[in-house]
């Protein structure tokens, strides 16, 4: 019973936030600056999710084989690679760093 009220309520609270910006806007265009912000956050909190994912272990910086498959895909989108290229590099390296 506790999960479905957790549930609903988040339900209830997600709609009510993307609900939020259409009402107090009504129909007038957002300011430049905060297109510009749009536009540039999702960038940022992608990189911010991959550091972290790579080289963070409980409250510490961990420096392991989820690193060299970081370095492996950068390298391969510096080059222009398509994704899943950078993709199967970094997991190729990844799996040749913990084999080591």
């Amino acid at each position: 019973m506790t999960a479905t009220v957790v549930l609903v309520g988040l339900t209830v609270c997600t709609y009510a936030l993307k609900a939020a910006a259409p009402l107090a806007l009504g129909g007038r265009p957002l300011p430049e600056s905060v297109v510009r912000l749009a536009d540039l956050l999702p960038a940022a909190l992608l990189a911010a999710l991959v550091v972290v994912s790579g080289v963070a272990e409980d409250a510490a910086i961990a420096v392991d084989a989820r690193l060299v498959g970081l370095g492996a895909a950068a390298v391969a989108l510096s080059r222009r690679a398509p994704f899943v290229v950078a993709v199967v590099a970094a997991c190729a390296a990844t799996a040749l760093a913990r084999a080591m």
